[in-house]
């Protein structure tokens, strides 16, 4: 299994490099980084609402696919992704806030074919036709313990993969506290080798 997996990545990077030299660039407009931010944190505002069915219907589609087929079937996540509200709040844990904070990343992804104008001439190009947008996100939590009269406020660090094609400004997430590089390569080939993601941690306040 893990030299199938190997080989795969292999393949993966081949085609992300000759890619990279093919496919047309195109500048970040700021909107649609704003775009992405504003999506985050609408996607905030329904979680710490309780509206957690809202992060699962926003959950990136081939992500979804892919987490639902190491937990057994779609069902199987749903179910798992539904109770997690439930967990929380049997083990005293409730959201105070969830914000974008700090400078988010963009790339562009999903090379596809193109018609382009050039010199009077209708030309096939390679283009992105997705962004991905790297938001930094902080969440604030408030934990009740029996027997402790004073709550425990903890504060994580972590981030949202945000993803829309262009021109369309409807965004789906991948949640970032667990991901790696090479998860988000296995999707974007394009995406660089030696990307960094945000950092994911967790503080206690006083």
């Amino acid at each position: 299994m893990v030299m199938v997996c190997g080989n795969a990545h292999a393949q993966q990077d081949a085609a992300a490099q000759a890619a990279e030299s093919e496919v047309m660039a195109e500048k970040v407009p700021p909107e649609v980084v704003a775009s992405a931010v504003a999506a985050v944190t609408k996607l905030g505002e329904d979680v710490v609402l309780g509206r957690y069915q809202v992060a699962v219907e926003r959950m990136n589609p081939v992500w979804k696919e892919r987490a639902a087929a190491r937990m057994g079937g779609m069902a199987a996540l749903e179910k798992q992704l539904a109770g997690v509200a439930a967990q929380m709040m049997q083990q005293g844990i409730s959201m105070i806030s969830f914000k974008p904070t700090g400078q988010p990343r963009t790339y562009e992804v999903s090379p596809g074919k193109k018609i382009i104008r050039e010199n009077g001439v209708d030309v096939e190009r390679l283009v992105h036709t997705k962004w991905l947008v790297l938001v930094p996100t902080v969440t604030k939590f408030r934990i009740l313990q029996e027997g402790n009269p004073r709550p425990i406020l903890i504060e994580s660090t972590s981030y949202q993969v945000a993803i829309s094609d262009k021109n369309a400004n409807d965004w789906t997430f991948i949640d970032g506290a667990s991901l790696k590089p090479s998860d988000l390569r296995g999707i974007f080939i394009t995406l660089p080798q030696d990307m960094e993601l945000p950092p994911v941690g967790k503080r206690e306040i006083r």
